[in-house]
């Protein structure tokens, strides 16, 4: 019992640490990648920049460690899907990593068309589309989907077992449900920050900050743990 509930109040604060950091890099970064200006833009704000990026990187290993953190509780309940969450949220892991990848490149790309001084250099700015379109497909799309079908998965197993209240987890899977729906919509040209893709990842962000402070206060429900070791007895 007290495992478990060390294991609740660590899955809490990275639920918190992840929603977080995940944010920030949108302050930091995303002003300065919007208009056709956006190279000049980044080399001016160079610092901002690799903040943003460090952001996005703490926020790329903590996706990772969310899933592993529950593994030990959820496959009590279902080994498949708590071992397929692990799966698909490190695979999203990867995917951020090549997203903050592509924008060091274009961070390097924008100082060297700055020196270059030639703003109508159709190089420069063929390669910074280049860079711009992994970035979003990395990140908004191929990461997105990752986080989206991971969630679910632990989402389906928390329903389950009960672990933490249903219409917690409920709204979880709604939530990641319009995530992954969110992603889909950019993967066919919607904008990563426009109203309706704001209105279909909210939910998801909100949920996980009340997931956050659920664990960390109450932890796993005692009840659900308790039923599942009196099964465990039993059928020994």
């Amino acid at each position: 019992m007290n495992s478990d509930r060390t294991i609740a109040r660590i899955a809490g604060a990275l639920f918190l640490t992840g929603t977080i950091t995940g944010l920030l890099p949108t302050f930091f970064i995303g002003s300065h990648l919007d208009g056709p200006d956006y190279l000049t833009s980044l080399s001016a704000n160079g610092n901002q920049v690799m903040i943003g990026a460090l952001f996005a990187f703490i926020a790329a290993v903590v996706s990772g460690s969310i899933a592993i953190s529950l593994y030990p509780v959820l496959k009590k309940y279902n080994e498949a899907l708590a071992l397929a969450s692990v799966g698909f949220r490190l695979i999203e892991a990867v995917f951020y990593i090549v997203n903050i990848i592509s924008l060091l490149a274009l961070l390097l790309l924008s100082q060297e068309f700055v020196k270059a001084r030639v703003p109508g250099d159709s190089s420069f700015q063929l390669l910074g589309t280049l860079a711009l379109a992994i970035r979003n497909w990395a990140g908004y799309v191929f990461g997105v989907s990752a986080f989206s079908l991971g969630a679910l998965m632990y989402y389906v197993v928390l329903y389950q077992s009960q672990l933490i209240p249903r219409w917690l987890s409920g709204w979880g899977l709604i939530a990641a449900t319009l995530t992954l729906a969110a992603a889909l919509l950019m993967m066919f040209g919607e904008k990563p920050l426009s109203p309706l893709m704001i209105v279909l990842i909210v939910p998801i962000f909100l949920q996980e900050i009340v997931l956050a402070f659920w664990l960390i206060v109450k932890g796993f429900n005692a009840p659900a743990i308790a039923s599942l070791s009196a099964k465990i007895v039993v059928t020994r």
